[in-house]
């Protein structure tokens, strides 16, 4: 999966990404266990090859607010404390068992500076990051949360069943009891 992943950017020679493969290291989160903690710096990202993950942060009351789900062959890291360093705002917890493809951040730096196909890539993920933040805020502002239920619907129809509902109706800012409604109306 992640092979076909680096080829889809047809910046690295099929060489080049088998000696970034070597770079990775394999791991396994059971269910509900994280990947980051709110207040850890965090120091490497990860391909999540399977399993659903929620990003959330806790609010002043110290409830937990869901605003992200990430799903298989995409990226996960507490982006802004990996640039900066800083102790991360956000925990990201697995809500399934999820296998993760890691890469520490100074083997990242050293891909920089070796090879300048890596300034690209990098590059084109962060507008990928950027683009899906829009998405998100503009969905906030705009969608209401049926909208929001069914645009996550239609883009992860074979994950959702597996998202806890409070997880869901987090996400989508509404009650439990409101998102069963939803569900309801949609089911008919």
């Amino acid at each position: 999966m992640i092979q076909e992943y680096f080829r889809s950017f047809n910046i690295f020679s099929e060489e080049e990404i088998e000696n970034i493969l070597q770079l990775f290291e394999s791991r396994k989160l059971n269910k509900n266990d994280y990947f980051v903690h709110e207040g850890d710096s965090c120091k490497e990202i990860a391909f999540i090859e399977s399993g659903i993950f929620r990003s959330y942060y806790t609010s002043s009351e110290g409830k937990d607010n869901t605003y992200c789900f990430r799903f298989p062959n995409v990226w996960i890291a507490s982006y802004s404390s990996f640039i900066s360093g800083n102790p991360g705002v956000e925990s990201m917890q697995a809500i399934s068992e999820a296998h993760l493809l890691v890469l520490r951040k100074e083997k990242i730096e050293r891909l920089v500076n070796e090879n300048h196909k890596w300034v690209l890539f990098l590059k084109m993920i962060a507008e990928q990051e950027y683009l899906e933040l829009e998405k998100r805020f503009f969905e906030l502002q705009r969608d209401n949360a049926k909208q929001r239920y069914l645009s996550l619907l239609k883009n992860h129809p074979h994950y959702i069943q597996d998202i806890p509902l409070q997880y869901l109706s987090s996400y989508l800012g509404i009650t439990q009891r409101h998102l069963s409604r939803i569900r309801k109306e949609i089911s008919f």
